[in-house]
Parts: structure tokens; sequence; C-alpha cells
């Protein structure tokens, strides 16, 4: 059939018009939409959708128009809009009386299953006990959506209806409350004994805490496992979405193509709470509820029978019977075919999701203006944040906003957005990410930009871990080598206390000498100030010598404080050689020091990195008892390492370490020696090791031992 004369130029005039775009802002193609929850609740769920198409269909800017009941038959009727969305009932009305076609119908999404049906839900308080079946509303007060609505009233009265209820007769009141959300809130404050709405709407409103799963009992409750909802009366087909009569039909294809390709993934599904659309249902069961209330567009009675339907127009009907053959036979084959499509896609997008949720990780999607695309179930479990808490927002500004230190963060700097604008992956050892409840978590993740098929960056994945529990381990175990290495010390130290005391005897034996000497001048006649002041002088020297010793005891056996300072190693040497003298010179052994003057500091906590020094020498020291004293020879060595590292040896002239030994020389409780516990060496590995250093043993060069261990050195900023 040939198009009308006004399409064709309108037809015309809009490719005119997409030629000379550049200049000009696109038509707006109004859409319709019943808000039966209210206005603002029908923008937030449906104005994605119209962003959707007008992403789509780049010609046409699409728009949201909220209609209450009243408002749609004017609208229609003026043409005031372009297409609709509206309950079938509604529709049913509209296609008969202005002849609108729908072109897709709803899929609506029921606990993560896509069902294109839907009915309605006669419901009562829970603590009503007079009210436990249908036919206990007869004389109760009654309240509905509205007149018109098909789930919020007309599928409950049908019934009420077969069990002999009418409800505008055999109730006290009946009311209508304009949305569905009115006249739940209306059965709750009591105000009305019974109510009825839509299937979903008890469930929605129990998800976001406006109702309680048990506050509400449902009136001759119906079973159907292709709709897990609770529900009271027959099931119908979904909403359509039609077209008005004067809008182009080459747009009303591209509108029904691009809504049937829509994923369900896409971010206006998840906005509108569906599952995606599907090809246009029958709405005759619509037809036969209408006709059987009588309400329009049946409530006239009927003037033109089938006879005279066949009298007049039996050749008409003969064509539409083979056409109707014809059509049967295609719509099973395109029925079939669209059946195992779906059955395919579905098990895909199902296995797809049965991997991501099966990850402990995190996993989120980002697009290239930074927003969540999906998630996991992970993401929800780790942070608090759910689906429609991420999905369409900037995920900056939702988990990443603000570092530890309490300032603000960049979206600028943010790895995400750095991984899908210079195209190179990233990994973050350990960041920040913020909870829904306003906590924060240390987390270590990657992100890797994602390409479509022509290699083009469209944005990225985001997969995290929360290291909340490792880093509380790692920490425990750092309190654990510090008291381990504290310990260590004071046992070091009860098994130097005789030698420390004989060292600590002499400075306080000839202070004692002098003092008694220094007294006996005073009293004598020929008392000399400068033999005093000689006296004096040597009493000083022994009292700082004492008080040396003193000192380096006390630095050595107390607790360290938590925090690294810049120290020299060569320091560090002679510190510790003053504590062992007494043991060095009782074992009689030479003590060679070859120390490098041009040392670069390191930064390290210094008892700990004394402790090493002393459990190295004294290992030595012990080691050199079984050669004769003349051999014994101690060599302290220090150097720099490139400028990177300074490398500290202690090299005995001992026998050496036996093989056996060797293999497992650092491993706890391993010992060469006859009373030793064998934990010095083991100690010192860990305080080396978290000190990003090393500790090795060096068995080349025949007799004796070496033990070596480097320090990095600190870096300027200029380096």
């Amino acid at each position: 059939m040939a198009e009308p004369f006004w399409k064709i130029l309108l037809s015309l005039l809009l490719c005119l018009s997409a030629i000379g775009h550049a200049e000009t802002e696109p038509p707006e193609v109004s859409i319709g939409v019943l808000s039966h929850r209210g206005d603002e609740a029908t923008l937030r769920n449906w104005s994605p959708t119209a962003d959707y198409l007008s992403r789509v269909i780049p010609e046409y800017h699409f728009v949201i128009v909220p209609l209450d009941f009243r408002e749609i038959e004017p609208a229609v009727k003026n043409g005031d809009v372009d297409f609709l969305l509206v309950n079938p009932g509604i529709y049913v009305n509209m296609e008969v009386r202005y002849r609108i076609s729908r072109i897709v119908t709803l899929n609506n999404l029921i606990n993560g299953q896509p069902s294109n049906i839907f009915g309605g839900v006669i419901f009562t308080r829970a603590d009503r006990k007079e009210i436990q079946s249908l036919e206990d509303i007869r004389g109760r007060s009654l309240m509905a959506v509205d007149k018109t609505s098909l789930g919020g009233f007309q599928m409950a009265w049908k019934e009420l209806k077969d069990i002999g209820i009418n409800p505008y007769r055999d109730t006290s009141v009946l009311r209508f409350g304009g949305t569905h959300d009115a006249v739940v809130r209306a059965v709750q404050r009591g105000e009305v004994a019974v109510g009825t709405v839509r299937t979903g709407i008890l469930e929605l409103m129990s998800e976001d805490g406006s109702a309680s799963s048990g506050e509400f009992r449902i009136l001759g409750q119906k079973k159907n496992a292709e709709h897990p909802f609770s529900h009271s009366t027959r099931l119908y087909p979904e909403w359509p979405f039609s077209k008005l009569q004067h809008t182009p039909d080459q747009l009303a294809r591209r509108v029904a193509i691009a809504l049937l390709q829509m994923s369900p993934l896409e971010p206006a599904a998840q906005w509108g709470e569906y599952a995606g659309w599907t090809t246009p249902l029958e709405y005759q069961p619509v037809h036969d509820l209408l006709r059987d209330l009588h309400l329009r567009p049946y409530d006239q009675p009927a003037r033109f029978t089938l006879s005279d339907a066949i009298e007049k127009y039996w050749y008409w009907l003969i064509t539409a019977l083979l056409f109707l053959i014809l059509m049967i036979i295609m719509t099973s084959w395109v029925a079939r075919l669209n059946r195992a499509l779906k059955k395919s896609k579905s098990m895909l997008e199902r296995q797809h999701n049965l991997i991501l949720d099966s990850v402990a990780d995190g996993i989120y999607g980002v697009d290239l203006q930074g927003n969540a695309t999906f998630i996991n179930k992970a993401v929800t479990e780790i942070s608090g944040w759910r689906a429609k808490d991420l999905i369409g927002k900037n995920q900056h500004h939702i988990l990443h906003h603000t570092r530890a230190d309490g300032s603000v963060h960049p979206g600028s700097e943010c790895p995400v957005y750095l991984t899908f604008h210079e195209g190179k992956p990233r990994y973050v050892e350990e960041d920040l990410f913020w909870k829904k409840d306003g906590s924060s978590f240390p987390v270590e993740y990657s992100s890797t930009p994602i390409r479509d098929e022509t290699g083009n960056i469209k944005g990225s994945v985001v997969v995290f871990r929360d290291i909340s529990a490792r880093k509380q381990a790692a920490e425990a175990d750092r309190q654990y080598q510090m008291e381990l290495a504290h310990v260590a010390r004071l046992s070091t130290m009860g098994e130097m206390a005789s030698g420390m005391a004989h060292e600590l005897n002499q400075p306080l034996t000839a202070i004692a000498t002098n003092a008694d000497a220094c007294m006996r001048l005073l009293e004598s006649d020929d008392c000399s100030t400068d033999r005093v002041l000689d006296v004096l002088e040597t009493i000083g020297a022994q009292a700082r010598r004492a008080g040396g010793i003193i000192q380096q005891l006390r630095q050595f056996v107390r607790k360290e404080e938590p925090r690294h300072t810049l120290v020299n190693i060569n320091r560090l040497v002679e510190e510790v050689l003053v504590l062992l003298e007494p043991e060095i010179r009782k074992a009689g052994v030479r003590v060679v020091r070859d120390l490098d003057d041009e040392l670069p500091a390191v930064e390290a906590q210094q008892i700990q990195i004394d402790q090493v020094i002393l459990n190295l020498v004294r290992n030595a020291l012990e080691a050199m008892l079984e050669v004769p004293r003349e051999k014994r020879i101690l060599t302290l060595r220090t150097r720099s390492a490139g400028g990177n590292a300074v490398i500290t040896s202690v090299e005995d002239s001992g026998p050496g370490l036996s093989a056996d030994i060797r293999d497992k020389l650092f491993d706890p409780f391993v010992t060469s020696k006859a009373q030793g516990m064998g934990l010095g060496l083991s100690i010192s590995m860990g305080i080396i090791s978290a000190h990003n250093g090393n500790l090795y043993y060096d068995g080349h060069g025949g007799k004796g031992a070496v033990f070596r261990f480097t320090l990095p050195v600190r870096q300027s900023n200029d380096e």
C-alpha cells in the first residue's frame, strides 16, 4: 500500500533536516508514560530509556511526559505525545477509539528473571483477623488506584464479580488513591480495610523500606510458576509501547528495533528495573476482561453481529483466513527461532552473571565518562553499594573520592580514569575505597582497558580486593617480631652479664682507688694542686667510661620505637664492639676494623641493626673458640655498593660451617651450638628483610665463616 502524501513529505523533510543538523537541534519526540507511582518516580525510572533512544537514534530527542489516568485520553486525542506507554486496559481503549498500535511489549524484571505478564493483588493488613478471603470483602471499605487502572482495579473487579461481589455496590466505601503507593499507605494506616494494586508493588515497597514483607495478607492468593510475585487475579500481558496514528511508521520501526536490541545490562533497563522488550503480545485477554465488565470501549451494546459481518464481508474473511494461515506458519517459524535465540541468550547471560558472582573479588565496569556500567555480587558484599547505587553514576565520586589523609582525591588523578585515558592497564598495590556506611577500607586493585570490536577503548574493568585482614596480619607479625627481638636482646644481655659486670668493675675500682689517693693527698702537708687535678681527671675519665658502658646497655635492651632514622653503620659497629669488649678480651680475639669512612647513611631502626651485628659477632667469637688463640681473628668490614646499598661483613677464622647446617642456617631453632636456641640468625634475617635488605652466608674462601648483610641507601628527591 502506498504511503500517504503527508508521510512521504514528512520523511523527506526529516532527511533534509538530518543533512543540515550541524547547526539545528534535533526534533523532540515525546513519550507519554502512565504515572501510576507519581511523576517523580516516572521520570526517574523512564528518563534513562528516553536518553537511550536519543543516543541510538540521534536524529531525534526523546523526552518522557508523565501522565496521570485523567490526562492520557486528552493527550492521545490532541496528539500531544508521539508514543504511549500505559497499562494494557488503557491501551486497548486507546487502540479501539484512536487507532494507536503497539510496537513492542515490556519485559519486566522479576527476581532477576524477565517476565512479560502481570496481575493484581488484593490485600489487607495481617492483623485484620476478620478478613481472611475474598468473600470477607463484602461490606468492607476498599481502595483501588483508579477506575481505569487495569492491575490496580479492573483485574480485582473481575475476580470479585466472579464470586458475586460488585465493588461499587457491595462494599461500604470504594475510594481511589491515584497511585499504587497511596493505596498501600492507606491500608497501612488503617484508613481502609482492603486495597488492590498491581503485582510487584508490595515487593518493591518492602525492598525500599516503605513496607515490610509480613505486614500484609494476600487475599485469594494464586500460584503460577512463570510469575513468582504474589497475585490474586489472573495474569495478563505487560504494558505495551505503542505509536499514535500521526507518528511516522519509519520512526516507529526504528524505535521498535532499538528497544528490541536493548541489553538487560543497559543502564536504561537498570534504572527502569526491567529486562528489556519483546515483540508485541496478544492483548485479547484484556479485550475479554473489559468486555465482561462492560468497560470502555465495550460499554455500548453491540449492534453488528457476527452473522452480519459474515454475510457482508465473506470474501474478506476468506482472504483474511488464508493470510492468517500463512502468518501462523511464518509466526511459528519465527517464534521457534526467537525461542532458540532467547534460550541461547539467556544461557549466555546466566553463565556470565554466574561467573562474575562466583568471584570473591569485587569487579565493576566503567565507561569513558567514569560511570559504572555493571557490578558483581562481591562489590555489594565488600562495600555495601548496590547496583542501583553505582550503575550510571561516577564510580570515583562514590568509591575513591578521598585519600587516607583526608585530602580530596582529584578525579583526573584516579588510576581508573588514567587506564582508559591512556589505554594502559594499571595495578595499584595499596589504595583506599569507601563503603556505603562512610567507612574506608584498604584495597589492592587492577584496572584494565576494555576495547570494542574495532579496537577502540570504550571503558575499563576494575578488579579489587579488600586487604584489611592482610594488613592486620602483617601488623601483628611485625609486633610479634619486635617482641621476639626484644626478648632475644634481653637473653643476650643475660649471657653477657658476667663479662659486663667485670667491665664495669674495672672503672669503678679505679674510681674508688683514685678517690682514696686524692683524699690522702689532701690530708698530707705536701699536697700539690697539680697532682690532685691529675687524680680527679683520672676519676672523671673512669666515670665517663662506666657511664658509656651503662648507656650502651640501656640503649640495647630497651624496646625500640617503630620508626626509622638515618644511621651510620660504622658507628653501630663501634657501639657493638664496646658492648662485646669483655668477651673479645676473654676469648683472646684480635679485631680487624676495615670500615669505609665514606659510607652513606642508611634509614633503619638503630637498635634492631645493633642486634643483628651483635648476633653475628657473638656467633663468630663462639666459633673461634675451637681454634688456637693466636689464630683467632675477627674482621669487620663495611663497603658501599654503588651508592645504592651498604654491605656489612662479619668474618671469622673459625672452622667454618658444615654443609648440612648451611642449607637450613636461617631456620628457627637450628643451631650448631650445644647450648644455643637457634633463634639469633632467624631473628636477624627477619630484621634485615623488614629493612628491604638481604642477609646471607658467604661460604667461599676456605676456612672461617663470612656473613654479610645489605641495607638500601635512602635516595634523595633528585635521585
